[in-house]
C-alpha cells in the first residue's frame, strides 16, 4: 500500500503519521506543499495535523490554496481515499472536499488530552475494522476543533451516513470537549472516500503511550 503524507509549512504531525502507516506495513512518502502531483500508484493521501501557515488567517484557509491541493482534489475526484487529521480536517473543509467548518473551541482554549470516541458509522473504508458503537481512546490536540454545520447540512449528514464519530466518555455517553454540533468528531463525504477527524489516531499506535486504538482505525485502509 502506498501512502502520501502532505506537508505544509507549519505541519507538525507528518512524521507521526509516517511512523503510524509504516508500522502497519505501508510505503510512505512525505510530499511538500509545492508539488502538484502524486505518483500514480498512490492508494491513500493523508493531510496531516499541525498549524499550516501558522493558522494566521483561519485554520486551513491558506493551505487550501497550496499547489499540492490540486493533486489532493484530483486524487479524491477519481475515487482515491483521502484522510484529513486535525489541521488536515480543517484544510479539507476549507477546500470543499468535506462539509461543515471548524471553529474555535467553545471554551476558547487549546485542548490536549486523550478523549473517547464512539463509532457512529462503520459502513466505510476508514472505520471498517471497528464495530458500530465501539468506543476508542484517541488523543485530541486542537484550538479550532468545534465542528459546525447548519441544520439542513446536519440532517443531510445523517441521511447519507456521513457522521463517523462522536466525542463520548469511556462508556459511550456523549462528552463534548469543544462544542461541536452533536459532539461530532469526524465526517466523510457522500462518496465515502474523503474522511476527516479532529482526533489523532496516528498518536495512538502504542499501548505504552496510553492507547493503541489508532491501529484499528487506520487498518481499515488496508482492507
Amino acid at each position: 500500500m502506498k501512502v502520501v503524507v502532505v506537508q505544509f509549512p507549519g505541519t507538525n504531525c507528518e512524521y507521526d503519521t509516517e511512523y503510524a502507516f509504516k508500522r502497519l506495513g505501508a510505503e510512505v512518502e512525505i510530499v511538500w506543499h509545492k508539488e502538484t502531483k502524486f505518483s500514480d500508484d498512490t492508494d491513500l493521501v493523508v493531510v496531516a495535523g499541525g498549524f499550516s501557515y501558522g493558522d494566521y488567517l483561519r485554520s486551513g484557509a491558506i493551505a487550501r490554496f497550496s499547489p499540492v491541493m490540486q493533486a489532493v482534489v484530483a486524487h479524491a475526484n477519481k475515487g482515491g481515499n483521502v484522510l484529513g487529521i486535525c489541521n488536515g480536517f480543517q484544510v479539507l473543509t476549507e477546500a470543499g472536499l468535506l462539509p461543515g467548518a471548524l471553529k474555535r473551541n467553545e471554551g476558547l482554549h487549546f485542548i490536549s488530552k486523550h478523549h473517547h470516541l464512539k463509532v457512529a458509522n462503520n459502513n466505510n473504508t476508514f472505520l471498517a475494522k471497528l464495530g458500530l458503537n465501539d468506543v476508542v481512546n484517541i488523543p485530541i490536540a486542537h484550538h479550532d476543533g468545534n465542528y459546525f454545520i447548519d441544520e439542513e447540512g446536519r440532517k443531510e449528514l445523517y441521511a447519507n451516513d456521513q457522521v463517523l464519530l462522536h466525542y463520548t466518555d469511556e462508556n459511550g455517553n456523549i462528552s463534548n470537549p469543544n462544542g461541536s454540533v452533536d459532539a461530532i468528531a469526524g465526517v466523510c463525504n457522500k462518496a465515502k472516500n474523503v474522511f476527516g477527524l479532529m482526533p489523532h489516531p496516528e498518536r495512538a499506535m502504542e499501548s505504552i503511550l496510553a492507547s493503541d486504538d489508532g491501529i484499528k482505525m487506520l487498518e481499515g485502509f488496508f482492507a
